[in-house]
């Protein structure tokens, strides 16, 4: 089957008993819930389904097979599988009226009376955070990828930029989940005051609009006022005047979010804002008329994330895996509740998880695609665990654009789609036609990666270098990008449509999988269209390939342009050239051997470097075949064979 790639928007999707939580308000002693949420939310009722809500929604843990592969399979959803919530007339009312900025109180009580600012129900964390990076806290100082930043010198205000990752860290208090990874809350609770405390001074009020600082990017206010609700036993458990101050807080960033959610700086940042407007219409006083409205601003913004086949458009493992992670805490606040999340939002966590397990290899780590790194099998595990979906890698291509193939105990990743649009680039990269290649744990070629982590031990001048196409297992010519990359994660014109057809062959005795793709980044510029084949045997021993230069138009240019097409190292391998320069040994830890072998055109070693699991840099190597081709075409073919 051939398929035509063009990057596009989908429309918005057509649309249990956990034990009760104790509420608490500006003085720490019990509340009560609401009586809304009381009578909607009788603990162990069967659901649509007839399922029993008194035991664990999520079934047995899943696990990650040697191979990547989820033990237990389960069927793939489409955004056609869920509707919207049905409500009734009159919340549809009740939300209409709050969105033209009629005060909740006033719909909530027939008197208008605003309720006391508390909060309603404590949340279990359903995602823990990192120990280490907790620890480091504990120590003195933030710890992102690997760079340690003193507590006391960071710019709270945000008037003095620091890196991105250290922005989203500070101001969406991500903290707050590793600080209470590493120790008992009693040990931790002055520090996270301390902390919160001095954020608090530097950001008295919330800016008339968004975008005034990091503080205040609508990204990073939803994930900061979710991470307060869920941590609230955390900053609201010491002396009473930072828990009324936090509290109030909480209540201002809320309703902020309810007048900027709209201005985000992209498709994942709405989706943060929402489900904050969401979790604090569960948790705060009057929340109602906010939840209903939060519910069906999140619907639509997921559909305008996330493309039919479950990837999120942006096409960036990383931003996928935060995607998951925020309705995963979301859900947390339903549950504290006693409520059931709108199926839709239970049918979107189902789809999401297979594109992403797709990126996973055979060392059960992500590939390093569209700014990502490759995070390890410990996070993956615990965001699938927490999502509770048992599933199998996404097999069925389209939009998301990363084809895999599994052949014994080794996978291949190919990227066979053109890089995302503008408005859904966050580390936008020129990757079309590259591929990474793992077996049996080991990797043996990837791409660099780690864009998206560009501030920490990796520098951040070289983040626009790692979106490159030089950065990534492909070909390119005269050293220029497939697509322009462009400063701030942007991606500009290039590849426009990419031709994809997949098969099963017989070759050698034996079946393989075979991929062809050809993209038009180079037609405009060099008159060429880059076409490459990539076989794989069942048993996964062999990679045979080819890159083809084809004339884009029926009357060729004339002249010559360089060409290179690289092949970066995984960062355990070992590389010996032969000595007639057609030719490379690569030995693995494991103790196998493959061989590397190339027609056409001298193979040369140079320096290459790999982002890993922490988002830090490896140095490593890379093979490159270069050389001049002519503006009517050439091919050029190359084989990987596992030698023992």
């Amino acid at each position: 089957m051939v398929q035509a790639l063009r990057p596009r928007t989908r429309p918005a999707p057509r649309n249990r008993s956990e034990p009760r939580a104790i509420p608490l308000d500006e003085t720490g002693e019990e509340g009560v819930l609401e009586d809304e949420d009381r009578n909607a939310s009788d603990a162990a009722r069967p659901d649509h389904a007839g399922h029993d809500h008194a035991g664990s929604d999520h079934g047995p843990t899943p696990e990650l097979a040697a191979n990547g592969e989820l033990i237990e399979p389960g069927r793939a959803l489409a955004l056609s599988d869920f509707t919207a919530p049905e409500i009734g007339t009159s919340e549809r009312l009740i939300r209409f009226a709050y969105r033209l900025g009629v005060p909740a109180s006033t719909l909530v009580s027939p008197m208008g009376k605003k309720a006391k600012l508390r909060l309603l129900a404590t949340v279990t964390n359903p995602l823990p955070g990192n120990r280490v990076s907790g620890t480091a806290l504990r120590a003195g100082h933030f710890l992102i990828h690997g760079a340690k930043t003193p507590i006391a010198q960071v710019d709270y205000a945000g008037a003095a930029r620091v890196t991105p990752p250290l922005e989203r860290v500070v101001h969406g208090f991500t903290w707050l989940a590793d600080l209470e990874a590493c120790a008992p809350r009693t040990q931790v609770t002055p520090l996270a005051e301390r902390i919160l405390g001095t954020w608090l001074n530097a950001n008295p009020k919330p800016p008339t609009k968004p975008g005034k600082g990091p503080a205040w990017s609508v990204g990073n206010t939803g994930t900061r006022l979710i991470h307060w609700l869920i941590h609230a036993p955390l900053i609201l458990s010491g002396e009473k005047a930072l828990r009324t101050r936090t509290l109030r807080a909480m209540n201002e960033t809320a309703r902020w979010l309810d007048r900027n959610v709209s201005h985000a700086e992209d498709g994942l940042a709405e989706v943060a804002g929402w489900c904050a407007i969401v979790a604090a219409g569960l948790l705060l006083p009057d929340g109602k008329p906010r939840r209903l409205f939060g519910e069906a601003g999140l619907i639509k913004a997921l559909g305008e994330l996330v493309g039919e086949d479950g990837g999120v458009l942006s096409r960036s493992p990383i931003a996928q895996m935060e995607a998951i992670a925020l309705l995963v805490r979301l859900r947390a606040c339903y549950r504290a509740t006693r409520r059931d999340p709108p199926k839709a939002v239970e049918a979107m966590i189902s789809l999401l998880v297979p594109p992403l397990l797709a990126l996973v290899h055979s060392d059960s780590a992500l590939g390093n695609w569209q700014g990502g790194w490759a995070i390890g099998e410990d996070e993956i595990v615990e965001l699938i665990e927490a999502s509770g979906v048992r599933t199998r890698p996404l097999r069925d291509v389209r939009q998301w654009g990363y084809q895999r193939v599994l052949a014994g105990r080794t996978v291949l990743q190919f990227d066979a789609a053109p890089p995302p649009m503008p408005k859904h680039a966050r580390f936008g990269c020129a990757s079309t036609l590259a591929f990474e290649l793992s077996h049996d744990g080991q990797r043996l070629i990837v791409n660099c990666g780690g864009a998206g982590s560009a501030g920490g031990l990796l520098p951040l001048r070289l983040e626009q270098g790692l979106r490159a196409t030089a950065a990534h297992s492909t070909l390119t010519l005269d050293d220029a990008n497939s697509t322009a990359v462009l400063i701030n994660g942007a991606i500009g014109v290039g590849v426009s449509e990419v031709d994809i057809e997949r098969r099963t062959i017989e070759s050698g005795g034996s079946s393989a999988t075979r991929l062809e793709a050809s993209h038009n980044g180079y037609a405009g510029r060099y008159g060429l269209t880059h076409r490459r084949i990539l076989i794989l045997r069942d048993d996964g021993s062999e990679l045979r390939g080819e890159d083809l230069l084809l004339p884009s138009t029926r009357k060729a240019k004339r002249g010559k342009v360089s060409f290179a097409i690289r092949f970066h190292l995984g960062p355990d391998v070992e590389v010996g050239l032969a000595e007639n320069g057609q030719g490379a040994g690569l030995a693995l830890p494991d103790g196998s051997y493959w061989q590397f072998v190339a027609s056409g055109c001298d193979i040369a070693l140079e320096d290459s470097l790999w982002v890993d699991g922490q988002g830090r840099p490896v140095a490593t190597q890379q093979l490159v075949l270069q050389g001049l081709v002519s503006r009517g075409g050439g091919n050029f073919g190359w084989l990987l064979k596992k030698m023992g």
